[in-house]
């Protein structure tokens, strides 16, 4: 994806930016932002070790206390480079990177709203642009929506046999089904939605200045709403809806996991397998908090073996 690129790039940045300060190219002491690139050539890509990489990562951890998940992805974008170099365009003759060891990232259990935390959030829409907020937060609760995924959405993509045509990562299309819930906020907001001076007419949600609404706008939206329920503060994002309706679905909907996994737009099944974890984690408390979780056999003498 382009966000994906953009990453890849920064990173790149970032490791060359740090070999002319470890080659002492430049003085140990020149800012980040001032360290020019330009000079970047096949003869110094060329001189590029192992140990080098291996000490970009090191700084990587210790200077800038990056997590095994930014360290990874560093990795990534740096073995995608070298292996662009020497199997695609043949312009170096040794992959320097090709024992490199990918640090495990931990992987953390998403966060998500509660059934009732849900209801709460749609009962808290409110203001001029209430039909368009509560299409907004439904469809992400409901669809499981990345948030440019919304953002890109064209009227002409709720269709009328009740399905909604996506555009996810990497411009792959998939279908999601609308339930009730969905098709009601969209046939609301639709009666309000401007047309005289729209600049984007395409574009399903339109904001104030009459524009296709941005990826900061939708944020702001769900921030303000989260905080009318007093979840702001609490680590939850325009991202944790997403997680919100996969984890729903999962354990309140039966719904199979392959079967999320197309939903949600997934490339692999194991993105997708960490909504049951959640519920093997609800199963381990059901256990814990049965009444007779704490009851022990009672402990008696055992009669002396006859002589």
């Amino acid at each position: 994806s382009l966000a994906t690129v953009t990453e890849y790039k920064r990173d790149l940045y970032s490791f060359f930016k740090y070999l002319k300060i470890y080659w002492n190219l430049i003085p140990d002491n020149t800012p980040l932002n001032e360290i020019e690139l330009l000079d970047v050539d096949l003869p110094m890509i060329n001189r590029i070790t192992l140990s080098d990489v291996y000490s970009y990562l090191v700084y990587c951890n210790n200077e800038r206390q990056n997590n095994a998940r930014t360290r990874a992805r560093k990795i990534s974008a740096i073995r995608s480079f070298f292996n662009y170099l020497h199997n695609k365009v043949n312009l170096i003759t040794f992959n320097p990177v090709a024992e490199l060891d990918t640090p495990k990232a931990k992987k953390s259990l998403p966060k998500y709203l509660t059934l009732e935390q849900s209801r709460q959030l749609l009962d808290a829409v409110d203001g001029k642009f209430r039909e368009r907020d509560y299409c907004i937060i439904t469809l992400f609760l409901n669809c499981g929506l990345r948030l440019a995924e919304l953002c890109s959405l064209n009227i002409t993509d709720v269709r009328n046999d009740n399905t909604m045509r996506v555009v996810g990562k990497g411009n792959k299309e998939r279908i999601v089904y609308l339930n009730d819930a969905c098709l009601n906020s969209i046939s609301d907001y639709l009666k309000i939605r401007p047309v005289d001076g729209v600049k984007d007419k395409k574009a399903l949600f339109i904001s104030r200045q009459m524009n296709r609404i941005s990826n900061k706008t939708v944020q702001y939206i769900v921030y303000e709403t989260l905080k009318k329920i007093g979840l702001y503060a609490q680590g939850y994002s325009v991202h944790k809806l997403r997680h919100t309706a996969a984890t729903l679905m999962y354990q309140h909907g039966q719904v199979d996991i392959r079967v999320l996994k197309d939903l949600l737009g997934h490339e692999n099944l194991g993105t997708t397998e960490i909504y049951t974890h959640l519920s093997n984690q609800q199963l381990e408390q059901a256990a814990k908090l049965n009444p007779l979780a704490d009851v022990k056999k009672a402990r008696t003498e055992r009669p002396s073996p006859k002589k």
